[in-house]
């Protein structure tokens, strides 16, 4: 393999007991929104746009939030529907609004997993670069050009590492490595990494807007962890000959797994895809299913709804 290329984020974090010289505290919540209260009745709200480093902070004392107890009691002659609206405002969770934008949140990550083949690098006219008809950053290119239309494999892995095409795709946890002897295809490998990536719960919203935390189905799990690694076979495949002059891509899927005879963790080839140039120019990718897309196909996989993916020997190029 020529390239490699490392890089691992962890989502979905839970509760966490603090420590420090202000006391102790427990703190909970995701990506983007953390709350933490504090032995002394102090609640902190931190909320955040994942990957800016901008947040905000709302600092409220708990019993403030509770109400105080020793209030005297409203009139009795209170306009009943006023009382029922004020009673049912009472019950609701205060950081409900914290809250439904942690679902939101929570619901786009399940649903960016899902959908990573619907976008893609923009496509390189190597012809066009040769010819000096572009300007700006594609004219940084040229030197390239004419190697990379010999299928020159070594200008192929410069190219790659110049322009990095998979380095978005690191921000969901995968890994990559890629190699080829022969100008005409490129064989990619990449790491699926589902413990860091795939959520292992689901979240909701109650009625009274806190939040409710499940553990996610086998079922819905593995049927997440295949439209994942589907999804991102396609994109390598879209990023690939956006790039590359390649009539054909070869990707393989694996992951790491415990293997229950030895108890070590063990590298599998869960997906191996053979993918035409000519072939993935037809599909309107923003209508498919990206499980059902690959199996159109060249693929080898093992795949049961209940039991996830079952190691598989790779496609030779």
């Amino acid at each position: 393999m020529g390239l490699n290329f490392r890089k691992s984020i962890t989502l979905f974090k839970g509760v966490k007991l603090n420590l420090s010289k202000s006391g102790p505290s427990l703190s909970f919540g995701k990506s983007g929104l953390r709350q933490s209260i504090n032995l002394k009745g102090q609640s902190r709200t931190t909320v955040g746009i994942p990957g800016t480093g901008i947040y905000y902070t709302k600092t409220a004392n708990v019993k403030n939030l509770l109400g105080d107890k020793d209030k005297k009691k409203k009139d009795t002659k209170t306009d009943k529907k006023a009382a029922a609206a004020a009673a049912a405002t009472a019950k609701e969770d205060p950081n409900k609004e914290a809250n439904e934008q942690l679902i939101a949140e929570y619901e786009a990550g399940i649903e960016a997993l899902k959908s990573i083949h619907k976008m893609s690098d923009g496509y390189i006219d190597w012809e066009t670069i040769k010819n000096g008809a572009v300007t700006g950053e594609l004219a940084e290119l040229k030197p390239f050009a004419e190697s990379i239309l010999a299928g020159d494999i070594d200008s192929y892995f410069k190219v790659i590492e110049e322009i990095a095409p998979f380095d978005d795709l690191l921000d969901f946890g995968s890994s990559f490595e890629v190699g080829t002897d022969d100008p005409s295809i490129l064989e990619v490998e990449f790491n699926v990494k589902s413990a860091d990536v795939l959520p292992t719960t689901v979240l909701s919203l109650k009625k009274d807007g806190s939040i409710s935390e499940k553990d996610m189905t086998k079922t819905a799990y593995y049927d997440l962890m295949h439209d994942y690694v589907s999804s991102t076979i396609l994109r390598v495949a879209r990023d690939t000959f956006a790039l590359l002059p390649v009539k054909t891509v070869l990707i393989h899927a694996q992951d790491a797994v415990i293997n229950p005879a030895t108890g070590n963790e063990e590298e599998i080839t869960l997906v191996s895809a053979k993918i035409k140039r000519d072939a993935l120019a037809t599909i309107n990718f923003e209508r498919i299913d990206p499980s059902d897309c690959l199996n159109s196909f060249e693929c080898k996989e093992k795949f049961r709804k209940t039991e996830g993916y079952a190691p598989i020997d790779r496609i030779l190029p």
